[in-house]
């Protein structure tokens, strides 16, 4: 694989998207050509192309995208991107973006979730800490216009959502940051489903330590 010409920062940024996705595809967060990655760059986006498999991405492929919206190199960018570029103009503090269509976190929109405010309840402190409230979007089709401003609107107050049906979206500070979130998300989706009865939520007193100590956001 050839990075061709570009800085020392997008060529690492454009290596952590493909490391990312093949850690992602390898462990079963993704499958086939499901989800998307993208990165913000002083003078633009970067985004994994349109239904390219996040294991098996390719750095030079990666389709970079300017400040206006204009594809510059790469595949053709992914169609979420109108999606992507509303969580960036809304959260300064967001350096990546990571989309899946994991099983566990889909079968929970299917069965249905802890509620639409809170999809799941806080069952665990890493969950508290690293995820967050997570909001459920309801269902649209791939790409609606009407998901990504609903989407935009609440990208500086979380860290992700529930896509119903479709799985998660979650931006934070960096590539790597996003996926361990939403790695969290999935884990706790699964250990919810898998749990019978369900089990109770931390207590307040226990949100509140949790946000004493570590600056939860809950």
């Amino acid at each position: 694989m050839t990075l061709g010409i570009h800085s020392g920062e997008e060529a690492r940024i454009r290596e952590e998207i493909c490391v990312t996705g093949a850690s992602l595809y390898q462990r079963g967060y993704t499958v086939g050509t499901a989800g998307n990655i993208s990165a913000r760059l002083d003078d633009g986006w970067l985004i994994t192309p349109t239904d390219a498999c996040l294991g098996r991405l390719d750095p030079a492929e990666i389709a970079k995208v300017d400040l206006a919206g204009n594809a510059v190199s790469g595949g053709k960018p992914s169609k979420t991107l109108a999606l992507h570029r509303g969580i960036y103009a809304r959260n300064a503090q967001t350096r990546g973006i990571v989309h899946t269509h994991s099983t566990h976190l889909v079968a929970l929109t299917l069965a249905g979730v802890w509620s639409e405010a809170d999809v799941l309840p806080p069952i665990t402190p890493y969950y508290v800490m690293k995820v967050g409230h997570i909001p459920l979007i309801r269902y649209r089709r791939p790409g609606a216009p009407e998901v990504a401003e609903q989407i935009a609107a609440l990208a500086d107050t979380v860290r992700g959502v529930l896509l119903e049906r479709l799985g998660p979206v979650v931006w934070e500070r960096s590539v790597a940051q996003a996926s361990y979130a939403l790695e969290e998300l999935e884990e706790t989706a699964r250990l919810w489903l898998m749990t019978n009865p369900r089990p109770a939520p931390l207590d307040a007193a226990a949100l509140d330590e949790l946000r004493l100590v570590f600056g939860a956001r809950w």
